[in-house]
């Protein structure tokens, strides 16, 4: 007998720093988005695909609500208003210790009521008050009429099975839209770039991580003396001011090194090959409200 093919597209929203890359890359098993407890690390919205037998998921991750302060953040909006009208079903992330606020209440008003809406209340584990739990799912429930609340943990993955039970129930029949072995259509070089962005974003301090933007300049595979095969990447990581460059730069070129030193071990990880990674720094003043670079670099 011969199974029907299914699939569901499943679009993630929520707050900045609400879960949502951590479940993506959780649920399809890679490393695929960045990951920081900066705000708006997500700036794009980022396919995840994930093939169990007859059914293919694909999670459509974006960038946090928040409100625009420049061109840039006007894009990553528009990405997140086209994805919720765009979307079949809609997993909304909330961060259970904190009650909603204006760009959620803005985000809800979104909601087409021909859209299946699941909130998934994430970060149960560091609440050990349920009455508390309780009073944020209320709160939350009602901004609007959700077909599903689901307290979740994703750090301890608690509660991921029953969402994905929940988007099993929703797949319809129909063909898979990607190969069933492939789990992103991101290139290549945009996942390099954002492994390298999301070490600076982990080592730098508040106001310089939200300006940087990394380009990769060159790849190139080779044999080294003994055989081995060695991935050369060069990497430029931008910047709004010449005072950033210097942070970025660290003294004796220490933040640099750091960089690319976690950079590189992560990406030999993920490609399964030795990597030789060079860094360098830009300065590209004020590039997140110049609608050129931010083309550029990807990010429209």
């Amino acid at each position: 007998m011969i199974m029907s093919s299914k699939s569901v597209f499943v679009t993630i929203v929520g707050r900045a720093n609400a879960g949502k890359s951590s479940l993506l890359n959780k649920l399809v098993g890679e490393k695929i988005a960045a990951v920081s407890a900066k705000p708006q690390t997500t700036r794009t919205r980022i396919t995840g695909v994930l093939t169990r037998g007859d059914i293919q998921y694909v999670f459509l991750d974006t960038p946090g609500v928040h409100k625009a302060h420049n061109k840039l953040s006007e894009h990553m909006l528009k990405a997140v208003s086209e994805s919720v009208s765009e979307g079949e079903l809609i997993l909304m992330m909330a961060d259970c210790t904190k009650k909603p606020n204006e760009s959620e209440r803005k985000l809800v008003e979104g909601f087409s009521k021909k859209t299946k809406v699941i909130l998934a209340i994430n970060k149960t584990d560091l609440i050990k008050d349920k009455e508390k739990l309780f009073e944020v799912i209320t709160e939350y429930s009602s901004l609007y009429d959700f077909d599903e609340v689901v307290p979740i943990s994703v750090v301890q993955e608690d509660g991921l099975d029953i969402i994905m039970e929940l988007f099993e129930k929703n797949a319809v029949e129909g063909p898979h839209y990607f190969p069933d072995d492939k789990f992103t259509d991101q290139p290549e070089k945009v996942i390099m770039s954002e492994m390298i962005r999301e070490k600076a974003l982990q080592n730098l301090n508040e106001e310089v991580p939200h300006g940087i933007a990394v380009t990769i300049e060159r790849l190139n595979e080779r044999e080294n003396r003994n055989g081995e095969t060695i991935l050369d990447i060069d990497a430029t990581i931008f910047c709004e001011r010449e005072s950033h460059k210097g942070i970025l730069i660290g003294k004796g070129g220490s933040m640099l090194r750091r960089i690319g030193s976690q950079a590189r071990e992560e990406l030999e990880e993920f490609f399964g090959i030795k990597v030789n990674l060079q860094c360098w720094v830009k300065v590209k003043e004020d590039w997140r409200n110049r609608e050129g670079l931010i083309k550029n670099f990807g990010l429209d």
